[in-house]
C-alpha cells in the first residue's frame, strides 16, 4: 500500500523539497537564457568575419589549467612525431 503524503517519515520537509525543485527550475530556466545569449553573441562574431570554432578553440584552452595543457600537447606531439607527422 503506496503512503500518502502525510504519512511520510519524520523529518520529511515537503516545503523544502518543493522550494528545491522550484530553485532549481528557475536556474534551468536562467541556464537556457544566457545558452541562448552565447549563441547570439558566436552569430555576431559570425557575422563578423570571425571563425567560430577557431572562438571556441580558444575558449576551451582558457578553461584549462595551464599546466595540463602543455603535458596534453607534449603528448599530442609525441604521438605524431610517432606517427611521422610533424607539426
Amino acid at each position: 500500500m503506496s503512503e500518502d503524503v502525510t504519512d511520510a517519515p519524520a523529518g520529511f520537509a515537503k516545503e523544502q523539497l518543493k522550494s528545491f525543485i522550484e530553485r532549481i527550475e528557475r536556474l534551468e530556466e536562467e541556464k537556457k537564457a544566457i545558452a541562448d545569449d552565447i549563441k547570439d553573441v558566436f552569430a555576431e562574431a559570425k557575422a563578423n568575419g570571425f571563425d567560430v570554432k577557431a572562438l571556441r578553440t580558444i575558449l576551451k584552452i582558457r578553461r584549462e589549467d595551464a599546466d595540463e595543457r602543455k603535458e596534453h600537447e607534449a603528448i599530442v606531439d609525441l604521438y605524431l612525431q610517432a606517427l611521422g607527422i610533424f607539426v
